[in-house]
């Protein structure tokens, strides 16, 4: 396991926005995948389409900004110690 899936990990136990944006993130995720799914497509399904991955984006957007949040002290701690 990487140092950011540690990460990722703890954020959802621990992190209440994180693990609102991942269920948020996993629920677009679903309703893509089953729009995907339709043989025949409408073209409300593709604009739904195009709204749900735009949606899915920012929710990615923004746990990404709060991993790097927890991530940056670590790393200048890491460096800091290193230099020593």
């Amino acid at each position: 396991m990487t140092n950011d899936q540690a990460v990722r990990e703890v954020l959802l136990q621990q992190d209440e926005e994180y693990r609102r944006l991942s269920l948020q993130h996993e629920g677009y995720e679903t309703r893509l995948r089953e729009l995907t799914g339709h043989l025949y497509p409408t073209g409300d399904d593709q604009l739904e389409k195009a709204r749900l991955k735009k949606m899915k984006l920012q929710v990615k957007d923004q746990m990404e900004g709060i991993l790097r949040r927890h991530l940056t002290p670590r790393l200048v701690v890491n460096s800091a110690t290193a230099e020593s």
